[in-house]
């Protein structure tokens, strides 16, 4: 202190440092409170509900998914938007589809295929989160039983189906989600599956009816 007071250019130095520090201080905590509330409505909107300013310029909430609310703006959008039929299946998938009902009515008339069929619709996951993953992705073929249930995914590889490995880490998680949930998994390969063997495998995999 003593220094300090015969020294008072070094004291108003000392001074000015305890302020920037002071301030550096309080913009990191700041900064820090900011990234939280950040993180915080991040993860209110993730949850469902996206946020949207007023002409007031306050904050409210947009329609969750499966309100009254959220059905309304869809039913706006819906009906300013034009529609038209387009084919469930390609011709290839058509002409596989085509032989592998065939063969599947032949083996076991209480079964039937079904196409294009989200996993959300056959399988059942208490983890919500791991649902969601596998909720809108889809099977090209379902073998069906006499109970609705789902036994065998058929998956047709036709041209160009694995492009990038974004569409191999799809396939990887559906293979997961039928594994887990005891449905088997298997492949048509445009090219190298001959009507023959499509026969063969619906033989074995579907029993005799």
């Amino acid at each position: 202190m003593e220094f300090l007071q015969d020294h008072p250019f070094a004291f108003v130095i000392v001074l000015a440092i305890g302020a920037f520090l002071g301030m550096f201080v309080e913009r990191l905590v700041e900064t820090q409170d900011k990234e939280k509330r950040k993180a915080y409505w991040r993860g209110r909107r993730s949850a469902g509900g996206k946020w949207t300013k007023t002409k007031r310029g306050a904050r409210t909430t947009s329609p969750e998914p499966g309100s009254t609310d959220f059905a309304a703006d869809q039913l706006k959008l819906v009906s300013k938007a034009k529609f038209t039929s387009r084919s469930l299946l390609n011709k290839s998938e058509a002409k596989v589809f085509d032989a592998l009902d065939t063969a599947v009515i032949s083996r076991n008339s209480g079964w039937q295929v079904m196409a294009q069929v989200s996993l959300g619709e056959f399988l059942a996951s208490p983890d919500k989160n791991a649902y969601f993953a596998v909720n809108s992705k889809r099977v090209d073929f379902a073998l069906m039983d006499e109970r609705c249930q789902v036994v065998h995914a058929l998956e047709y590889q036709g041209s160009g189906h694995h492009t990038g490995n974004a569409a191999a880490a799809r396939d990887a998680v559906k293979k997961e989600a039928l594994r887990k949930a005891g449905i088997g998994y298997h492949e048509i390969v445009a090219g190298h599956t001959t009507p023959a063997e499509l026969r063969a495998l619906v033989e074995k995999l579907v029993p005799a009816g």
